[in-house]
């Protein structure tokens, strides 16, 4: 009896003990719960809340012409929170209400799924009360301002549940004009302007406090806490739209027609050194081209456009003459146990002026001049390197700019060769970007102009710092030495090297060729790489552009001259500048408006012909009707005369006088398929005027 009192005693106990400690526990979590709730909830809170920095916008990068170069774009990540109150209330009246107009605007907005599945997914949303349920990424602006008019949506986040969070995208919306230079801020990942301007573009971040939820995505908790982010400033740069096309386009079709492996186009505004221009390509392992380096400001051999150094300097200290004769031995010259050769051109020739030299572009003749200067004094060469400013970087703002490399007496790589080669452009390397800003300088009468790519920093349109044309170094040389380098560089223009390319040209230029045997990385010059050079100015009485074109071709291409690689970009560069600004400038200053006796005979759309006519400020008379799209354009005694073009899709229309462009698009919309010859306006058409078509129809026409 004794023992079985003895444990009931015992479980009754275990009994008593069980119950004290659920009791207990229970009253810990009503205090937890009640009491200390508060404290336990905001600790909650704090581990899923932060202060998050906030990107200011990032400002814009505009052409001198006010287009926009690099520019953010808003885009937006679109959640949903089905567990808000105020979607969850009333059972979900509201939602529901809403569910199957809302489903029909997303699907016609994103046009991804049908208004079936997007009912679907909402539905299964709000039954499972997903608080933030990932709908859509990176759309738009556009698109954002549509969703928020959509049914639900529009009643705003706490009625809705809907949430954005937003963002931005750099974009450059001319893609890869100028590409390089302008740059891309991505990450961290910057280059070019957006490098180098990157403190006064980013702005000065904010702050908020956010909410993390699923996947890391952060939500702000509005109301709470936030500073306002100072947006980034906006930055005007040198650069010119139309003439960076121009170039780029011009070196573009020569890489392609010689397969070359990259080069570099620059435009310089002669009297204020602003770069309205600088195209970079290189060849990709497709087979394309892309802006992928700075070429133009990379050191490389520069090749006989360093002429221009050994004969100023030679000028300079009165050592030559232009007149003077020079041996240049047949082209082939020893020194030293080397051998120095000229191009084919000079084989035969013996005795030739300074100025032939420079003309034909002899390395022999160059070389035994700087020898026979500056043999027993190099220092005194390498001093007029320092006046030139080869010796330096030119300061322009991009990031990345690299030093050239000059060989100097007493260094271990200076030998006997070392004067005689870098007479001519070897044994030393310099900037693409150096070697304009020398040319531009004897352009503008001595005085060499710092070259710089942006003008000015706005802030919402207001001017706050505006960069002016500095000047270098007011004179690089002397007058009589001016005069003389000018004749030097047009002679070549003339009589030299590139007498071709420019023998029918109605401008001036004043320049010089450069063809130079570059080495590829170990092997050394075995791979026969020429590095194909052309850099002038026109017109010569009065530049107002500098324009300098490398090109490094592919190994042992046979067409690697400058004249005939480098030479036709650089011309086609010019001509177009001479047409649309050079001579339109002169035109407007020099010539009143005259009565034009000349015919002439156009058609086109109505629409761009008025804007030509328009932009030309032409008088004209027009009798076309409201309905017809094509208008002929007449001279009518000195003025301008519109008259309709009738066009019939049933028949063959007259194609004659069109450019290519509209009979392309003439033929096209009528359902023909051409085959074209040749290029200009149309001469010929193997379907006769007014005979009948069908659609698919095949035309051969021939342009004059």
């Amino acid at each position: 009896m004794d023992v079985k009192r003895d444990i009931l005693w015992r479980v009754y106990l275990s009994y008593i003990a069980v119950v004290i400690v659920g009791l207990v526990i229970i009253g810990k979590a009503f205090y937890i719960q009640q009491v200390e709730g508060k404290h336990w909830r905001n600790m909650s809170d704090s581990l899923h809340q932060k202060i998050e920095e906030t990107e200011a916008e990032r400002g814009t990068i505009y052409s001198e012409d006010g287009q926009m170069l690099s520019t953010s774009v808003p885009q937006f990540d679109i959640y949903i929170d089905f567990g808000a109150e105020g979607l969850q209330e009333k059972n979900g009246k509201r939602f529901k209400d809403n569910l199957d107009s809302l489903s029909y605007n997303l699907s016609g907005l994103f046009k991804d799924q049908t208004e079936g599945e997007y009912k679907k997914i909402l539905l299964e949303g709000f039954k499972n009360k997903d608080r933030y349920y990932f709908l859509r990424k990176n759309i738009s602006y556009r698109e954002y301002q549509q969703l928020k008019t959509f049914p639900l949506v529009r009643l705003g986040k706490n009625k809705s549940g809907f949430i954005a969070v937003d963002k931005s995208k750099r974009l450059n919306p001319y893609n890869m004009l100028a590409f390089r230079t302008i740059g891309l801020a991505r990450d961290s990942f910057k280059v070019g302007l957006e490098l180098t301007y990157d403190s006064i573009l980013k702005g000065k971040s904010g702050s908020r406090l956010v909410r993390y939820i699923a996947g890391g995505v952060s939500i702000p908790v509005e109301g709470v806490f936030e500073t306002e982010a100072e947006n980034g400033k906006d930055i005007v740069t040198t650069i010119d739209v139309f003439v960076q096309g121009i170039t780029e386009n011009a070196l573009m079709k020569m890489m392609i027609q010689n397969e070359a492996e990259h080069g570099c186009a620059l435009v310089m505004e002669t009297k204020t050194g602003k770069i309205k221009a600088i195209a970079n390509l290189g060849k990709r392992n497709d087979g394309s081209y892309f802006e992928d380096y700075n070429y133009a400001i990379n050191p490389t051999e520069p090749g006989s456009t360093f002429k221009l150094v050994t004969l100023m300097s030679l000028l300079e200290d009165k050592k030559v003459s232009l007149d003077q004769i020079v041996n240049v031995q047949n082209g082939v010259w020893q020194t030293a146990g080397q051998t120095v050769y000229d191009d084919d051109d000079m084989r035969g020739k013996t005795d030739i002026t300074v100025k032939q030299a420079f003309e034909f572009s002899s390395n022999v003749g160059m070389a035994k001049l700087a020898t026979m200067g500056y043999s027993n004094n190099p220092t005194q060469f390498l001093h007029h390197l320092k006046k030139f400013r080869m010796d330096t970087l030119t300061g322009i703002d991009l990031t990345g700019e690299r030093k050239p490399v000059i060989i100097r007496p007493g260094s271990r790589l200076w030998g006997p060769t070392t004067l005689p080669w870098m007479a001519f452009g070897y044994n030393l390397q310099v900037t693409p970007l150096q070697t304009i800003t020398l040319y531009n300088s004897i352009a503008n009468n001595a005085a060499m102009m710092h070259p710089y790519l942006v003008s000015s920093v706005k802030e919402e349109g207001a001017m706050i710092r505006e960069f002016q044309p500095k000047i270098v170094d007011e004179k690089i040389c002397s007058d009589e030495t001016l005069k003389q380098i000018k004749e030097c560089l047009e002679g070549v223009c003339i009589e030299g090297t590139a007498r071709k390319l420019f023998a029918n040209s109605p401008y001036k230029v004043a320049g010089k060729t450069g063809t130079a045997l570059v080495a590829n990385g170990s092997r050394g010059y075995a791979d026969q790489i020429f590095q194909s050079s052309f850099v002038g100015f026109f017109p010569v009485e009065n530049p107002q552009y500098t324009i300098l074109v490398v090109i490094v071709n592919k190994p042992h291409v046979v067409n690697h001259f400058g004249a005939t690689v480098a030479g036709p970009v650089f011309k086609e560069i010019s001509d177009r500048l001479y047409l649309n600004y050079v001579r339109q400038n002169n035109y407007m200053k020099n010539s009143s408006n005259k009565n034009d006796s000349s015919y002439f005979n156009y058609v086109g759309l109505k629409d761009d012909v008025k804007q030509v006519i328009k932009t030309m400020q032409l008088h004209y008379s027009d009798s076309t009707s409201l309905t017809e799209d094509w208008v002929n354009m007449n001279s009518n005694k000195g003025s301008v005369a519109l008259s309709n073009r009738k066009i019939n899709d049933g028949s063959m229309p007259q194609l004659k006088g069109l450019g290519l462009k509209d009979a392309v698009y003439l033929c096209e919309n009528i359902g023909l398929k051409l085959n074209v010859k040749g290029k200009g306006r149309v001469e010929d058409q193997s379907i006769a005027a007014g005979t009948p078509i069908a659609k698919g129809q095949i035309i051969n026409i021939s342009l004059n």
